[in-house]
């Protein structure tokens, strides 16, 4: 018997003349852990789509545990046994633990009634399988997203999985979250279930995967065992450039553009103190709920602090509202740009203007001309991948959008810019350039703030970092002292 359980061959799709997979080739064995990577907009979500039965191929064959599916239906792969994980989960907020878990499965045997002792011993049962210890009678709305990923998981082994597909699994967990999430595709792999990792970080795929599947432009331009790729070969064939992964070491000077003294919230941070110099780009790091986020939130006057003070350029300032924080030269990068951050359904040039109409308003009208020549500018200096300001942005991938939400700062001449998140779910040619826009208003003297929990970008790119832990600043390390092992010690409170 055969131990290849996927095989896909030639697979093309196009959707309204733009070809989004051209002839891909995959090949997933029994049990395998294989890294499914590339930029945003090379065909992964639809590749998963066509594997999945969500989309119909134009061309190409799809074998799943040898048998030849000419017209493939999202329920013949589930009963094929291939079940995908996306990014949300779809989990029912408002069902408890039990009933996300065992429902489906309780569907499935077609009972007028439901026996909820069953359905709490089959949730029961999954979760064993897993070594998961979740409440059964809560409600997911209430779990962390590391737990309703481990109900997920339960209902996929639940309906007899084979090969688990997970979409950027790892994006909005802690490192002890992501170990954890590793140790259960490690059971998965044990007991011959196939796990196919989509993700764009690199260490993650070197640490879980055995092999590897590369796209670029709806091609496979790459694949093999995961050991045949250096980072150098690994970033080249995603993104079809040398791209070299520097320490960038900013130089402060001893001009203060920010000064936070022991500004605190109720139930989010207490007693934060630190300063902003001039050259620095200082990063702010912590587990889920340290307060970390709340900071920048309290900073851009989005849930301000209630008592401390805050300074700009030597002179104290209040920050009570957004206005008040734009009023002073802040602009801040939120960490959920589809929300928060953009105006989905309008287009490219209106979001890159936003947050400065304002500006453009002289004797009552609006100066067009100006404004449009402000889209082309930022269009053009942050290589955003748009043949015009016209599309709407929903239309670019994510690192280009992110481009724009810069954008949309940066055109209000920022003097102190903050950014959470600033390349969460953002590929790494798109990483690589934010990266560069930020060195670049470091030079030009604006203060760059960047919250994360991306340990590897905040090492590489900011000179001092503060760590939060429990609403309290527990230290200021210069990164020159740190590495990723330290520095996830520390914020693991083992250090």
């Amino acid at each position: 018997m055969s131990d290849v359980f996927l095989k896909v061959t030639g697979i093309k799709k196009s959707f309204g003349g733009v070809q989004a997979l051209k002839g891909v080739d995959l090949e997933i064995k029994k049990g395998e852990v294989r890294s499914l990577a590339g930029e945003n907009g090379c065909g992964k979500s639809t590749l998963i789509k066509v594997i999945s039965g969500a989309h119909s191929a134009d061309a190409g064959e799809v074998v799943i545990d040898g048998k030849r599916y000419d017209s493939l239906t999202p329920m013949d792969a589930i009963c094929a046994g291939i079940q995908v994980i996306y990014q949300d989960f779809a989990v029912f907020p408002n069902l408890t633990v039990a009933e996300n878990i065992a429902l489906n499965y309780e569907l499935d045997t077609c009972q007028k009634t439901v026996n909820w002792k069953e359905v709490k011993e089959i949730a029961q049962k999954a979760m064993a399988r897993i070594g998961a210890e979740i409440p059964l009678d809560v409600l997911v709305e209430r779990l962390s997203v590391a737990n309703k990923q481990m109900v997920a998981i339960c209902r996929a082994l639940l309906n007899d999985a084979k090969l688990v597909i997970m979409d950027e699994p790892t994006t909005a967990l802690t490192a002890r979250e992501v170990a954890r999430l590793f140790d259960v595709i490690r059971m998965m792999q044990e007991n011959g279930i196939a796990v196919m990792i989509v993700t764009h970080k690199l260490d993650e795929v070197y640490e879980i995967a055995e092999t590897l599947t590369i796209l670029r432009n709806g091609e496979k331009v790459a694949e093999g065992p995961i050991n045949e790729f250096d980072r150098p070969r690994f970033i080249k064939s995603m993104t079809g450039r040398d791209i070299e992964e520097v320490f960038y070491r900013p130089e402060q000077n001893d001009n203060k553009i920010l000064e936070v003294q022991g500004i605190s919230r109720e139930g989010a941070f207490q007693d934060v103190t630190f300063d902003l110099y001039e050259g620095d780009v200082l990063g702010i790091t912590g587990l889920l709920g340290s307060g970390r986020g709340e900071i920048g939130e309290a900073l851009f006057g989005m849930a301000p602090a209630t008592s401390g003070s805050i300074k700009m350029g030597g002179q104290e300032i209040k920050i009570k509202s957004v206005g008040d924080a734009m009023k002073n030269g802040v602009g801040y990068v939120p960490e959920d740009r589809l929300t928060e951050g953009l105006f989905l359904e309008l287009p490219i040039g209106t979001n890159t203007i936003a947050a400065s109409v304002k500006s453009y308003l002289h004797g009552g009208r609006l100066d067009y001309k100006a404004m449009n020549e402000s889209m082309w500018k930022w269009i053009k200096d942050l290589s955003v991948a748009a043949p015009s300001p016209e599309p709407p942005i929903k239309t670019l991938s994510g690192g280009n959008q992110q481009k724009v939400v810069l954008a949309k700062w940066l055109n209000t001449k920022p003097r102190l810019l903050i950014l959470n998140g600033p390349t969460v779910g953002v590929d790494i040619g798109s990483k690589t350039d934010i990266h560069k826009i930020l060195r670049g208003l470091v030079a030009d003297g604006v203060g760059v703030i960047v919250i994360s929990d991306d340990l590897p970008e905040l090492i590489q790119n900011c000179n001092r970092v503060l760590i939060m832990r429990g609403g309290k600043l527990a230290g200021c390390f210069e990164t020159t002292d740190l590495d990723e092992t330290k520095l996830s010690a520390l914020l693991s409170e083992q250090a």
